[in-house]
C-alpha cells in the first residue's frame, strides 16, 4: 500500500531490544572515534535501566506509558545518529562532550520518575516540572559518579533544550559545541518519539499525562489528536528556527551507516501524521480500532493520498 510502507528504520534496528540498540550506538561511537571506550556509557545505561524498572534506591518504578523507557532508547539512539551525522558535515564536538551528550539523553525524562514515598498518581502529574526534576536527578548522579562541575553545565543545559518553550538562545552555553549538542538533544527527543512505530498508539496515554500534569488547552482527546497534526508543522520550525535544523543530520548518518541517502526519521513522522489526518477525516467515531502499528492494515478500504 503506497506510503503506508513499514518504518525502515525499524528494519536498521530492532528498538524493542535494549541490547541492540545499545550495540548500534557503539557502532556508531566507534565510526566517530575509532578508539572510544564504551565503559563508562555502558555503566551508566545499565543505571538507567535500573532506574525505570524500579531497581534505583529511593525510586519506584517507571509509571508513565508515554514517556518510558522505550522512550528514552529512541532518544539515546537519535542523538547517537545525530553526533554521527554531525560529523560526517564536520561538526566537532569532541569525545568527552559527545559522551555527555549521550548521557543526557538517558538521563532527560528521569524527572517523571517517583520516589518511593510519593504514592499519589502517576509520575504524568509532574509533567510541567519534569525537565527540573530531571536536572536534579542528574545533579546527584554526577555529583555521586566523578562527574566535573562543566560536566554537569553542560548536560542541565541539553536537558534544557527539551522544553518546548524554552528559548534556546537564552540559554548560556560555553561554548558553540556544547550548544550544538544541546541543539541535537531537543531534536532527538522529537524525532525519536515522533517517528516511533508506536507513537500513534501512544497518543492516548500522552493526553492521559497531560491531564494528570495540568497542561492546559488541550480539550478532548480528539482535540489532541488533532492538534497533533498541527505541533508537526509547529516542530518542523521549531526545527529550523529554534535547533539550528540539525535534523537535517540524520540523512548524512542514513546515508554513511547504511548507504541509505534519506532521512528516515522525517519520512517515518510525515507518514504518521498523513494517516492520523486520514483517520480523524475517515473514522472519527471508532480511530482508537486503528491506532496501532498495524492499523492501516484493519483499515476497511485503503487511505487516499
Amino acid at each position: 500500500m503506497k506510503g503506508f510502507e513499514p518504518i525502515q528504520f525499524e528494519h536498521l534496528v530492532y528498538m524493542e531490544n535494549m541490547q541492540e540498540v545499545l550495540a548500534e550506538v557503539d557502532q556508531i561511537l566507534r565510526l566517530v572515534f575509532p578508539d572510544f571506550d564504551p565503559g563508562p556509557l555502558h555503566g551508566i545505561y545499565e543505571n538507567v535501566l535500573k532506574l525505570f524498572e524500579g531497581q534505583w534506591p529511593g525510586y519506584q518504578k517507571c509509571n508513565t506509558q508515554y514517556h518510558d523507557l522505550k522512550h528514552t532508547l529512541d532518544c539515546f539512539l537519535a542523538m547517537a545518529r545525530l553526533i554521527h551525522g554531525g560529523s560526517v558535515d564536520g561538526i566537532e564536538t569532541g569525545e568527552h562532550k559527545a559522551h555527555l551528550g549521550l548521557v543526557s539523553s538517558l538521563m532527560h525524562d528521569t524527572g517523571y520518575i517517583q520516589p518511593v514515598n510519593d504514592m499519589a498518581g502517576t509520575g504524568a502529574k509532574y509533567t510541567l516540572v519534569h525537565i527540573e526534576r530531571s536536572i536534579g536527578f542528574l545533579e546527584n548522579y554526577f555529583a555521586q559518579n566523578g562527574f566535573s562541575r562543566e560536566d554537569f553545565y553542560l548536560c542541565r543545559n541539553c536537558l534544557k533544550c527539551t522544553g518546548l518553550d524554552v528559548k534556546i538562545d537564552q540559554i548560556d552555553f560555553s561554548s558553540r559545541e556544547d550548544e550544538i549538542l544541546g541543539k541535537m538533544l531537543g531534536t532527538a527527543d522529537l524525532l525519536g518519539q515522533m517517528a516511533s512505530p508506536r507513537y500513534l498508539e501512544k497518543l492516548p496515554a500522552l493526553f492521559s499525562e497531560f491531564i494528570e500534569g495540568g497542561v492546559g488547552g488541550i480539550g478532548d482527546e480528539l482535540d489532541f489528536l488533532e492538534h497533533t497534526i498541527q505541533f508537526w508543522e509547529i516542530t518542523q520550525k521549531r526545527f529550523m528556527m529554534d535547533l539550528g535544523h540539525v535534523d537535517a543530520l540524520m540523512q548524512h548518518h542514513f546515508r554513511v551507516r547504511w548507504g541509505i541517502d534519506r532521512n528516515l526519521y522525517r519520512e517515518a513522522i510525515e507518514r504518521h501524521i498523513r494517516y492520523l489526518d486520514y483517520l480523524l477525516k475517515n473514522f472519527r467515531t471508532n480511530y482508537h480500532e486503528y491506532l496501532g502499528r498495524d492499523g492501516w492494515m484493519k483499515l476497511p478500504f485503503p487511505p487516499c493520498h
